[in-house]
């Protein structure tokens, strides 16, 4: 049996257990620099407030129906994340952490009666410890066992967060009332393909022809339907897994033309994204730049230019990688135009031991020394003491987040006073 174990509005809950007054309100969370909703509490959802909605655009409905807003807050949520996650850890041994807010684990040996008071004992242990409600589907595969979690939050007043597809009849049920689009693992264009063939709902995929999914949707969907009609073809994956790519990008606090500017952010998000990097003990050989316009400014030309490079040898260098970066951001960069974001995608990711020796390598040992010296130094007094002579020598680029809560539970100055 696997289980999908889901924190529930998870960064609107984390403002909650250190602000109660919050409960029963409407609640969104902005992107970086307070762009665009990324997280709403239920009563947010009721007023018809959707996901990405441009924070400006909705000032009047924010405004008239009382809103609490807040920027968010990625150090909180990832170590309120990190005590659910142990929570569950000490539950069960199989657990696979699929996002900051879910989780799936395996319930190997026990009876069916014992997997569900283990899953009910973690929804209890869970809020009763972090002030953090979740639910948790139960099911045969992990496919069910989210479409079982989907049952278990959409109808919570029946389920008490907790319900479990344990025979076919329920399984039938759940995939009769479930669309296309809302089937973990079928996404946007597979569902444009089975809407072409008027393919709506789970029961509809589960009964087309093996052949037909493979051909069109490759292995992986086959494995898709096999897990929908019961069949386990997914396993937990263990352990702590590496990213496939690293990206850091942000939005400027105004435009932007100068090409000076944008030398200075792209060097500055290389000295982040190779930091990424090296923590997972990784090398890169690709790198791509990015620079558009504000895609939100009325009566304006819209405009994205990018750039993707393959570098000469891997390397983890924070050096290495914002020369290459700003080399591909001249080629892009165009004249008296307004920019409003710029990033930078490290991909080509291998691990730093399978390093490929090459005679395009520079004085490699001297800069895994300077590289590792600049993080220590970072570790210790903090990030940007150590900066590349292009980066602003003066001033801190920081995100706009002018309504950011405290840092309650990783900041000794920021805790929580109850008086």
């Amino acid at each position: 049996m696997f289980a999908l174990i889901d924190c529930n509005n998870f960064y609107a809950s984390c403002e909650r257990v250190f602000q109660p007054d919050l409960n029963g309100k409407p609640l969104v969370i902005l992107s970086n620099n307070d762009g665009c909703v990324i997280a709403r509490s239920n009563e947010a959802k009721s007023l018809g407030i959707p996901m990405g909605a441009p924070a400006f655009k909705y000032k009047e409905i924010f405004q008239k129906n009382k809103v609490q807003i807040f920027s968010s807050n990625f150090t909180l949520y990832g170590d309120m994340s990190n005590r659910v996650m142990a929570i569950i850890s000490k539950h069960v041994p199989d657990v696979e952490i699929y996002s900051i807010d879910e989780a799936f684990i395996k319930l190997n040996g026990f009876s069916e009666n014992e997997a569900n008071k283990k899953c009910k004992d973690i929804i209890k242990t869970v809020l009763k410890w972090t002030g953090i409600s979740v639910s948790v589907g139960l099911a045969s595969t992990k496919s069910l066992a989210k479409v079982a979690n989907r049952i278990a939050k959409k109808n919570s007043d029946k389920t008490n967060g907790f319900y479990s597809i344990n025979d076919n009849k329920k399984r039938i049920e759940a995939l009769s009332n479930i669309s296309t689009r809302d089937i973990w693992g079928i996404g946007f264009q597979n569902e444009k393909k089975l809407s072409r063939i008027n393919i709506k709902n789970g029961i509809d995929f589960i009964n087309l022809p093996d052949k037909w999914v493979k051909k069109n949707m490759s292995i992986i969907g086959l494995k898709l339907k096999k897990e929908l009609e019961g069949t386990p073809t997914l396993e937990i994956e263990g352990g702590k897994v590496d990213k496939k790519s690293i990206a850091t990008t942000r939005s400027f606090e105004s435009e932007i033309s100068s090409l000076d500017d944008l030398i200075e952010r792209i060097t500055t998000f290389s000295m982040v994204a190779s930091k990424k990097l090296r923590r997972q003990n990784s090398e890169c050989n690709m790198i791509c730049v990015f620079i558009r316009s504000n895609p939100f400014k009325q009566n304006s030309e819209r405009y994205h230019f990018s750039l993707t490079g393959s570098l000469p040898f891997s390397t983890s260098s924070s050096i290495e990688i914002s020369k290459f970066a700003v080399n591909l951001l001249k080629k892009i960069y165009s004249k008296n135009r307004l920019y409003k974001k710029a990033g930078i995608i490290l991909m080509g990711l291998s691990p730093q031991s399978n390093h490929q020796f090459s005679l395009f390598d520079k004085d490699l040992e001297k800069q895994k020394k300077l590289m590792k010296s600049i993080d220590n130094i970072d570790d210790k007094y903090g990030l940007y003491k150590v900066r590349l002579a292009s980066q602003d020598q003066k001033r801190i680029w920081k995100m706009k987040r002018q309504k950011l809560s405290r840092n309650y539970t990783t900041e000794i100055d920021e805790v929580l006073i109850v008086s």
